[in-house]
């Protein structure tokens, strides 16, 4: 099978509120257009539905990133895309779920954004909630965020926009040849077609 018909896994990881949501749905867009079958699994979704029940504790912690990721491994092997975007805290969890997808098929993508900036951005009031003790065990304020050690792509949303960052995303998997570069035949001959953004815009030359 071409790799480029050969399933994969986005994995967006990073502190609550720092931006993996809306990554997520803008490359997810973009692979639909290239003409990629591709899953959505957002860690608030998957808490109402596959892991519903399931509290904040490590233990449902891990089984909730478990389960997603077994999903994920299932997607990846009838050949499908599956992006997931959960805070998924723990380290070995999320290298556990590596492991399930297989690593040439798994791409580690941190949503590197300061605590503060995720406060700042958090319309629902959780963090908040938080810092007053009405929520226990929230990522970032009184139980850890371990940041991966050697994520494939790093992403700062301080300095670029999701536009921005989605470029990198999809100038990786290009790289890695799970997509390909689309083409168009201009006056001038063929040229890359550009890449496209929720919003219709064009995202890279």
């Amino acid at each position: 099978m071409n790799k480029q018909n050969k399933g994969f896994t986005l994995w967006f990881t990073g502190l609550p509120c720092s931006g993996k949501s809306t990554l997520a749905e803008i490359v997810a867009k973009e692979l639909e257009r290239r003409g990629r079958g591709v899953e959505i699994l957002d860690g608030d979704v998957v808490r109402t539905h596959l892991t519903k029940g399931l509290g904040f504790s490590k233990e449902d912690r891990d089984t909730n990133i478990r389960r997603i990721g077994f999903v994920a491994a299932e997607i990846v092997r009838h050949g499908g895309v599956a992006v997931c975007a959960a805070v998924s805290p723990y380290r070995a969890t999320r290298n556990d779920v590596r492991t399930l997808v297989g690593a040439e098929h798994f791409v580690e993508v941190l949503v590197d954004t300061p605590l503060e900036v995720c406060e700042a951005r958090d319309t629902k009031g959780m963090y908040a909630k938080a810092r007053r003790g009405e929520i226990k065990g929230f990522t970032g304020i009184d139980d850890p965020y371990e940041p991966p050690e050697s994520p494939e792509i790093t992403l700062d949303t301080m300095i670029h926009t999701p536009a921005d960052n989605a470029r990198r995303i999809l100038q990786h998997l290009l790289q890695r040849g799970f997509v390909r570069a689309q083409t168009v035949r201009g006056t001038n001959g063929t040229q890359a077609a550009p890449v496209g953004s929720s919003n219709g815009q064009a995202l890279t030359p």
